[in-house]
């Protein structure tokens, strides 16, 4: 069920979606639109991919367009905004920044990079941990630290001062290992509602850590010793932030393990922050492995990236490929899915090469990996086309299938693109075959990229989605359920103001029109399930059928309503670590935050690098 197509009808079926790409993705040239039409915005963003290519631009410049119609394909929406204009914005949604070495020089040449590339556009992901406690003494100046949690208020106000100039909405994420000293101090920062409102904020939670909290035992919280005035006193060995192996790590204290998850978990429940991110898992599943230590995300969480990694982010829509949609006839188009992936790899593949970068480092990063995120939108409303109910083994076992035919298309035509342009920069044949994601590839496709080579390192992500899938007449976003069947939304315009839009899900539409006048009042199959009739084991095990398919991560969270248990709360964070997933986002109503979405108020919660306010400005 495409939502727009060739036949001359309008691809615009809901009013936000056209607002959206009026203002958020229509090229604008003096203030005059230059993009008459979205099949104009589909043919700039088509013929600036296909310019990068080597010979056939005409060709694959149709190839691209097709992909494009009918919203089958959504690139980023940066790469929507930008490619094919004279602005000098970057195509990339986000980056993660180098490592913060430990002195007021490299700290301060951190907050310039940083600053310099979210002006250009970019939303950022930073780790804390490089820097010392609050309260020790350097070595070398005997100057006393202010703690991490100080440098990030100066990171925050950068953030407000760029918005103050005009410059897109920021999005940043902080990340600080579970055994820092000032640990306590993160978690608990954003409970006052002051603080740190441009961060999202996640909790490095390494293997040991879970399994010190399963135990119950004791948990030292340490520093790298050299970095330290006085190195007397007990130390461990720790793979720490910013360095190449483990080091000597004093301890400075130590705290109850358990103790400390509990209050990361009650700082969770009463602000939806922090997140926890499974470190070791992360870096365990990293294709470069080899070469690289992941410390920190970007401000969605659904790219784990190294220093000066870099977010290439785009999403089948897997409404557009249902074939005879709310019938008994119902099915999937396996092959136009397929397909769609194919072109959407060389696409994303491109970008690394069309797109403008803030900064040299972030050049070299992204060219040396060539690493993408191809993932899936639309999901819940397939289901319900389908017939699926979103909590059912049946749509599981399916969104598994889908899941798995994008990670072999992709992977396949990243094969492919090797032999035609050549591997990313920065492979090892012999050392990337070990990989425990390629090592669970098909047989086949491991002989292949041993024969063949690879162009891109990283091919699967699933983004929040979430402007784009407004853009496409409000398909459910990424893998999330849908939020509700008909609701308001409000949206912040360019006056400043708000217009308020109602919001009627594409599927629910179909519904209504099949079913005439009588649609409203006529009892909806069981498979229409909105978000908050689902239970919160509902979305963890969607996810868990997901993620074995991914090579980056998935960006989810978790809905729970207000009156859950804290007892069940945190037992769903436990129950993400022993499904394998890579970290675990959730959302409570709060008297900080509010709520995810309402009926009248739009979106609440924190900062985010895919949301209307920033996408395409």
């Amino acid at each position: 069920m495409p939502a727009g197509d060739a036949t001359g009808r309008d691809p615009f079926t809901a009013d936000i979606s056209r607002f959206v790409w009026q203002t958020k993705y229509r090229q604008q040239a003096r203030g005059r639109p230059v993009d008459n039409s979205i099949e104009d915005t589909w043919r700039r963003v088509a013929g600036a991919l296909a310019s990068v290519e080597p010979g056939g631009q005409h060709r694959w410049a149709a190839r691209f367009y097709r992909n494009l119609e009918g919203f089958r394909f959504l690139p980023g929406g940066r790469i929507l905004a930008g490619a094919g204009t004279a602005r000098d914005v970057t195509l990339f949604n986000c980056f993660v920044m180098g490592s913060i070495e430990d002195s007021i020089e490299a700290i301060f040449e951190r907050l310039k990079e940083s600053a310099l590339t979210m002006q250009q556009g970019g939303g950022i992901g930073c780790d804390f941990s490089t820097l010392r406690p609050a309260g020790t003494i350097a070595r070398h100046t005997g100057t006393i630290a202010s703690g991490p949690v100080s440098f990030m208020r100066i990171w925050d106000s950068m953030c407000a001062t760029l918005l103050s100039t005009g410059s897109r909405r920021g999005a940043m994420m902080a990340t600080l290992r579970c055994d820092h000293p000032d640990i306590e101090q993160f978690v608990d920062a954003k409970r006052d509602p002051r603080e740190l409102r441009h961060f999202n904020v996640s909790v490095l939670a390494s293997d040991e850590f879970m399994q010190a909290v399963e135990n119950d035992s004791d948990w030292p919280l340490v520093f790298p010793r050299a970095q330290l005035d006085d190195g007397a006193g007990e130390t461990v060995m720790r793979q720490w932030s910013g360095t190449a192996g483990p080091v000597p790590c004093r301890v400075l204290r130590s705290v109850n393990a358990r103790g400390l998850w509990q209050r990361i978990m009650r700082a969770t429940y009463d602000c939806a922050e922090p997140g926890v991110l499974f470190v070791d898992r992360i870096n365990g599943d990293n294709n470069l492995y080899y070469r690289e230590q992941i410390n920190a995300t970007n401000p969605c969480g659904e790219i784990p990236l190294p220093a000066f990694g870099a977010c290439d982010l785009g999403s089948v829509n897997l409404l557009a490929f249902v074939q005879n949609p709310l019938t008994p006839n119902a099915q999937l188009d396996w092959q136009g899915i397929a397909d769609c992936a194919t072109v959407g790899v060389r696409m994303l593949d491109n970008v690394i090469d069309l797109s403008r970068y803030p900064l040299p480092a972030l050049e070299e990063q992204a060219r040396g990996s060539r690493r993408i995120g191809l993932g899936i939108t639309g999901l819940a409303d397939a289901l319900i086309a389908l017939g699926l109910h979103y909590d059912s083994d049946d749509a599981r076992e399916l969104a598994g299938r889908v899941m798995c035919l994008l990670r072999d298309s992709a992977y396949r035509a990243s094969v492919a693109l090797a032999e035609d342009k050549g591997q990313f920069p920065f492979f090892d044949a012999a050392a990337y075959s070990r990989a425990k994601f390629v090592r669970g590839l098909p047989v086949g496709l491991q002989e292949e990229i041993g024969e063949r080579y690879i162009r891109n390192s990283h091919l699967l992500a699933i983004a929040p989605t979430g402007t784009i899938s407004l853009l496409a007449n409000g398909v459910s976003s990424g893998v999330e359920p849908v939020f509700d069947f008909r609701h308001r939304r409000k949206v912040l315009t360019a006056s400043g103001d708000y217009r308020e839009f109602e919001i009627c899900d594409p599927v629910y539409r179909l519904w209504l029109d099949r079913h005439g006048g009588h649609g409203e009042s006529a009892a909806l199959p069981p498979e229409f399930v909105p978000a908050h009739k689902l239970s919160p084991a509902a979305h963890l095990a969607m996810e868990a059928v997901l993620q074995p398919y991914v090579d980056n991560a998935i960006s989810k969270t978790v809905n729970v309503p207000a009156s859950y248990p804290f007892a069940r709360f945190e037992f769903l964070y436990r129950e993400a670590f022993r499904l394998g997933l890579k970290g675990c986002t959730t959302y409570r109503p709060n008297e900080i935050t509010g709520g995810v979405l309402s009926t009248t108020t739009g979106d609440g919660g924190g900062p985010h690098c895919c949301s209307i306010e920033r996408e395409g400005e």
